[in-house]
């Protein structure tokens, strides 16, 4: 076995840190992160139950994280990967606008519960600004991916 050059531990945190940096790393950490904290504001809250659209918000986009960081995508090509983004990224904008709208809306005396929902209500743009960005992304792979034309005929 070749030498690695360090613990896996090592070389994951590596590929942590280097995909972060990147423009879709950067956006799929700001889900997790804001997921995190409406977790928070939601079980502070007198309504722990709105927490279950930000758990599964934000096990999902680790999920997609890990795959995409460790480059299974490329691996694992029967699944269409964008396409799974985008639908993931659009039920997560649809949910947070949904669940954070009732409670900004029905949180009377219930702060942390309106504070859940203001947050809930900038993933809902975080996450529809990342189905647009796939969105975009698919669409421009399909423009130019156009089949070669014979200029000899």
């Amino acid at each position: 076995m070749a030498d690695s050059g360090g613990t896996p531990a090592s070389n994951f945190l590596e590929k942590l840190k280097a995909y972060v940096r990147t423009p879709k790393g950067a956006i799929l950490s700001g889900e997790i992160l804001i997921s995190f904290i409406i977790i928070i504001c939601y079980a502070a809250s007198l309504y722990s139950g709105y927490s279950s659209v930000a758990i599964c918000a934000m096990v999902f986009a680790i999920v997609f994280m890990v795959v995409f960081m460790l480059e299974l995508d490329k691996q694992f090509q029967i699944i269409s990967w964008p396409w799974s983004d985008m639908i993931r990224a659009g039920i997560g904008c649809l949910l947070y606008l949904i669940t954070s709208i009732i409670c900004v809306i029905g949180g009377g005396g219930d702060g942390a519960r309106i504070a859940g929902g203001v947050f809930g209500l900038l993933a809902a743009i975080l996450f529809g600004y990342d189905s647009y960005t796939i969105y975009m992304q698919i669409k421009g792979g399909r423009q130019h991916s156009a089949a070669p034309t014979d200029e000899g005929v």
